[in-house]
């Protein structure tokens, strides 16, 4: 993997290879412009980009679960394998539930991971804990994989008194320095530029770990990722660019969002070492992030990762996908290409899995999400003065003005609100 990553360093001499360039009659006059290295030439021609060699996916599991080359078998043990599965299913059992429950009115907004639990578990199970992890919001898989429970997921989302941000955020927005995972911003891409000046302290002070900053390929339209990987590039700061090439921005499809080659072609034009991997191969996605967290750390420089997969839900629960793409299409990557069923393939066929080990798992996952549920509903919702903490360090005037009033206000006025639902006022 690292010699695949390393191969991006010569994508200039491919380049010139597939399109025909020739330098012999120059070879002894290289151009001396600081702007780049390269060398002269006689002939006049345009780079079209549909001459250029695209970047394949690399892949080790078929979309029947079958290994296509034994030697790039992770080989996982049982237990190991089985234990990424199972927080592959229970991701997958908890998006549906809180999915239903933000129909039925009971939290307010959600996001699912259908379809991408594979470039979820794979890729964290391929990090150290002390790598920090900058998310975008579908990542709730790197965050059970790293110990937050279903329990604290349901306190997020109701925003409860036992939620680690205090109901200060929407729902799906997690957070827990437990998990060493910066808390998820609505705002689209902001992370990317603070993953990349985190990646630069890192750089200062600890050689060992680097900074992991998840996205989508809509994301990678915005300016912080192209003025993050520039950062990133030119300092040579150790992280990890882990894109979720799901094929929507929303509404908006690949194909109205860029012509380029992907987003793996983006870092090569950076100068990042890039690789593009089968996203829904559990496998792949190990293998690939293993080792660029290898090349990352150990000489210090950015990786461009691009994982090709596929949303299955909708963007959330304020979106109908129905308007903009077909039922069959989704079915079919629902149904027949889906990274869970690869898994269970691949753990049914050494019988490491069988028919009733997943009824059982499935029956208690539920019932945990579920109980964690009931409890999260019936925690009473934070102070309200709350609101005004964490913020500053020391709050300014006007908001200790504001914080006052609220206090008189909720004492005279209190009857007219809901202030049972909440702790205590104090």
């Amino acid at each position: 993997m690292i010699k695949v990553a390393r191969r991006v360093k010569n994508f200039g001499a491919v380049y010139q290879r597939a399109l025909g360039f020739h330098h012999d009659s120059v070879r002894d006059e290289p151009a001396p412009y600081p702007g780049v290295k390269t060398e002269f030439t006689k002939e006049m021609r345009f780079i079209l980009p549909e001459e250029v060699p695209t970047i394949p996916i690399y892949r080790v599991l078929n979309s029947q679960g079958k290994v296509i080359n034994p030697s790039h078998d992770p080989g996982f043990e049982k237990e190991d394998l089985v234990e990424m599965y199972k927080v592959m299913v229970k991701t997958s059992i908890m998006d549906r539930i809180l999915y239903q429950s933000q129909r039925q009115g009971r939290i307010s907004f959600y996001m699912t991971n259908f379809g991408e639990e594979a470039t979820q578990i794979g890729s964290a199970r391929a990090l150290k804990f002390k790598d920090v992890v900058f998310p975008q919001y579908r990542e709730a898989g790197v965050f059970l994989w790293r110990g937050y429970t279903p329990l604290e997921c349901m306190h997020q989302c109701f925003g409860t008194s036992k939620d680690f941000g205090k109901g200060k955020q929407m729902p799906v927005h997690y957070t827990g320095a437990k998990v060493n995972i910066q808390a998820v911003s609505s705002p689209l891409g902001t992370q990317i530029p603070q993953a990349a000046g985190y990646a630069y302290a890192l750089k200062q002070r600890d050689r060992d770990s680097c900074a992991v900053c998840y996205f989508g390929e809509g994301a990678a339209s915005e300016g912080d990722c192209h003025s993050a990987m520039n950062m990133a590039a030119t300092l040579d700061c150790p992280i990890m660019f882990f894109c979720r090439n799901n094929g929507y921005a929303i509404s908006t499809a690949t194909k109205d969002q860029y012509r380029g080659d992907g987003i793996a072609s983006r870092g090569i034009g950076y100068g990042i070492p890039a690789i593009r991997f089968d996203g829904n191969d559990l496998f792949a996605v190990y293998n690939a992030t293993k080792a660029a967290r290898k090349l990352c750390v150990e000489e210090q420089r950015p990786v461009v990762l691009e994982a090709m997969t596929y949303r299955v839900g909708h963007h959330s629960t304020s979106d109908d996908s129905t308007a903009y793409r077909s039922v069959d299409e989704v079915k079919h990557w629902d149904t027949v290409d889906t990274p869970i069923n690869r898994i269970r393939s691949y753990l049914s066929e050494r019988a490491w899995w069988d028919e009733t080990q997943e009824k059982e798992f499935r029956s208690s996952a539920r019932g945990e999400i579920l109980r964690g549920f009931r409890e999260a509903e019936n925690t009473k919702l934070p102070n309200p003065l709350l609101i005004f903490d964490e913020v500053w360090d020391e709050i300014p005037t006007q908001l200790q003005a504001q914080k006052e009033e609220l206090i008189k206000h909720c004492s005279k006025y209190g009857e007219n609100y809901p202030l049972g639902n909440h702790d205590e006022m104090k």
